[in-house]
């Protein structure tokens, strides 16, 4: 199967009349395989909204190329296959929800009924809602750009900020949608400043800096600490008989600083015959945002 977007080499410099050239793309090579959820972060700046432009085919890129579901982005057959939701978002204020859709669908070519426009509006939490888009709050105006970037089942959603201003309980909701998107076969990209989403909903993760790619690879890869393994023993364990077996407490549990599995075992053996009961062994990961912090400052 192809992946569902391809770079290679991508360049992309602007210029202004009156500005001085930016180069917001340096040489980009990055795949998204068909299915993934990949999360694309990285600091303000680091080419990630230019990038998305590319994707869109609403900008051309000044150097090497990109494929969208095995397409040019250009190609309206390619981008009717796209599902997007900006970051910011301008929305008819005199429309209703239901109307904004039938209007999106229009644009999309799709038969949309009535019935499955509500359906959608059920799916975000608007069914309910008769009241125009000017009345709506900003987490109801992002719930709607989501369900306009759902209609018609799209290979590739592009999701930029999706639950910004969205409340916690909303942002669980906006996290089983997007998921239940990925199992029926769409691929997301989603940029997102809040790490904590991307790290429930994506499988694969890329940091951008200055328009080049530090860090690519699936989200265990990335979050591993190598070298270490966490390791949660039964409440009661001697923690005196733990230390002297080479184990570290640690948040929840322990540490282990080794990455050598026959140490790892031969410690545990230890641990075990003086009595301690193990619950799970695993190897160390760190957070998304240790994960920038220290790509950053590599």
């Amino acid at each position: 199967m192809s992946d569902a977007v391809v770079a290679e080499g991508l360049e992309k410099t602007w210029t202004g009349l009156f500005t001085s050239a930016h180069r917001a793309l340096d040489g980009l090579t990055l795949r998204i395989p068909r299915g993934a959820a990949f999360g694309l972060i990285g600091p303000n700046g680091a080419g990630k909204t230019t990038f998305i432009k590319l994707l869109l085919g609403v900008a051309r890129p000044t150097g090497g190329r990109v494929e969208v579901l095995g397409g040019d982005p250009e190609d309206t057959q390619v981008r009717a296959r796209i599902g997007y939701l900006p970051e910011r978002m301008h929305l008819p204020a005199a429309l209703s929800g239901r109307d904004f859709l039938r209007s999106v669908s229009t644009l999309k070519s799709l038969a949309l009924s009535d019935a499955e426009l509500r359906a959608m509006l059920e799916r975000v939490g608007l069914a309910d809602v008769p009241q125009r888009i000017g009345t709506f709050s900003k987490g109801m105006r992002q719930r709607l750009g989501l369900a306009a970037a759902m209609l018609g089942q799209p290979e590739l959603l592009v999701l930029d900020e999706p639950t910004d201003g969205i409340d916690p309980v909303g942002r669980v909701e906006v996290r089983d949608l997007l998921l239940a998107e990925r199992a029926r076969g769409a691929t997301i990209l989603l940029n997102s400043h809040l790490l904590s989403e991307t790290e429930r909903v994506c499988d694969r993760v890329g940091v951008l800096e200055k328009g080049r790619l530090k860090l690519e690879g699936s989200l265990d890869e990335v979050r591993r600490v190598s070298g270490r393994f966490f390791v949660r023993f039964a409440p009661g364990a001697d923690a005196g008989v733990l230390a002297a077996a080479g184990f570290v407490a640690e948040g929840t549990g322990h540490a282990f600083a080794s990455g050598d599995v026959d140490a790892l075992n031969a410690a545990l053996d230890r641990a075990r015959a003086a009595g301690a009961k193990l619950l799970e062994v695993s190897p160390a990961t760190r957070g998304l945002e240790d994960v920038l912090t220290e790509t950053l400052e590599g």
